[in-house]
């Protein structure tokens, strides 16, 4: 990983930003598609984000950034991305269990109280089920929108990044403030 600076703290912010926007498509995919549930915000924003997955997917590349650049053996290289499934399902889990109860504490609930219906859950916080795709979704992440995230963000002049990362924050940071508001006055 680079030296934290400014521009590399722009960069994780974008890339925390497209992973909450992609966790908030695949959780409506999910809703509406697989489960036929109908449309709804899956958010905690009013925004097509989900935080959480951007969170998540920080603490991927932070956990398991180094592992994904170091050279390994060819008879042991094979053991990275089970490595990184693994990990990247426990990480998961612990963000999601613990955003349940920040959830719970700072709203009175949490989106996913449908765990409940899973054979294996913890007070329908974390599951099972989830706690594998997020495992796979982790080394999705890692192998394939990482590089994409990075080639995005590399593409762009100094000038282009500040603008493009201070509107995106200035656009985050408004509704994270209209969703406070929101439920304060509500």
């Amino acid at each position: 990983m680079k030296k934290l600076n400014f521009e590399t703290v722009q960069k994780l912010f974008l890339y925390f930003l497209m992973a909450a926007i992609i966790g908030w498509c695949y959780e409506v995919f999910l809703e509406v598609v697989v489960y036929h549930w109908g449309f709804s915000n899956r958010g905690v924003l009013f925004g097509p984000y989900c935080p959480v997955y951007g969170v998540g997917m920080l603490a991927f590349f932070l956990c398991f950034g180094k592992l994904m650049e170091m050279e390994l053996k060819w008879s042991v290289r094979w053991l990275r991305p089970i490595a990184v499934f693994i990990g990247c399902g426990v990480v998961a889990t612990l963000i999601e269990l613990a955003a349940s109860y920040l959830l719970e504490w700072t709203t009175g609930s949490w989106p996913w109280q449908t765990y409940a219906d899973y054979a294996i859950n913890f007070q329908a916080r974390v599951a099972l089920s989830p706690s594998v795709r997020f495992g796979i979704g982790g080394v999705l992440f890692l192998y394939l929108l990482r590089p994409l995230f990075a080639k995005l963000t590399g593409l762009m002049s100094k000038r282009v990044l500040n603008w493009v990362s201070g509107i995106a924050a200035a656009v985050f940071g408004i509704d994270l403030i209209a969703t406070l508001l929101y439920r304060i006055f509500a």
